[in-house]
């Protein structure tokens, strides 16, 4: 899941240079034509993991809010922005040039409801109808456990999460601390293609 470039893509501010660029790419059943740069995760194409969410999950909410987290240069935010276009879609990284490419891009297809944001930048009291995410698994174990144990316990009482994960990269490790360590949720797995595994987490039945 490296991107090849100097700059982790979880970096802040990448100090490479931008190296911006043009794709056409498939997202959703339409033909886009995006901007990517160096120093975001994958910037030559859609990453395999996202194209096997996106072909996986369940049309989102057509409004509420919804969220790409850790979103790129936002194939999986243009993707909610295009399938629920009255909902607010929250495009959430760490990464500024990601999220300025993520606005370019919105803009570049109409797509208003799209919101680029750090994590700062989402409201408190925003509560997730949906979350799809390729977590960014390379950031390390404890990091990435504290992003889900932010994010996951924000879904309104009949919302779910997606996450897309490699196998090898510890997906159903990932899937048993889901469902130890966050009380109240439950995990399962969704989907299981191309070495990945795609994971489905709602509030657990009371």
């Amino acid at each position: 899941m490296a991107t090849g470039d100097v700059d982790h893509y979880f970096a802040a501010d990448p100090a490479s240079p931008e190296q911006r660029r043009r794709l056409r790419v498939a997202l959703v059943g339409r033909e886009l034509e995006v901007e990517t740069a160096a120093g975001v995760f994958c910037p030559d194409r859609v990453d395999l993991g996202t194209a096997v969410l996106l072909r996986t999950v369940p049309d989102p909410p057509e409004r509420g809010n919804l969220l790409d987290l850790g979103c790129g240069w936002g194939p999986i935010a243009l993707s909610l922005g295009l399938l629920s276009p009255e909902a607010t879609t929250w495009a959430v990284d760490v990464n500024q040039r990601a999220l300025d490419l993520v606005r370019v891009n919105a803009a570049r297809h109409g797509l208003s409801t799209v919101v680029a944001a750090t994590p700062e930048e989402v409201p408190a009291d925003v509560e997730l109808d949906v979350i799809w995410s390729n977590p960014p698994i390379r950031v390390g174990k404890d990091a990435l456990h504290e992003l889900l144990q932010t994010w996951l316990p924000r879904l309104a009482p009949s919302g779910a999460a997606y996450l897309v994960v490699q196998k090898n990269l510890g997906a159903d490790s990932l899937h048993r601390w889901l469902d130890e360590e966050l009380p109240g949720m439950a995990c399962r797995r969704l989907a299981s293609a191309k070495g990945f595994r795609v994971l489905e987490v709602t509030r657990a039945a009371s």
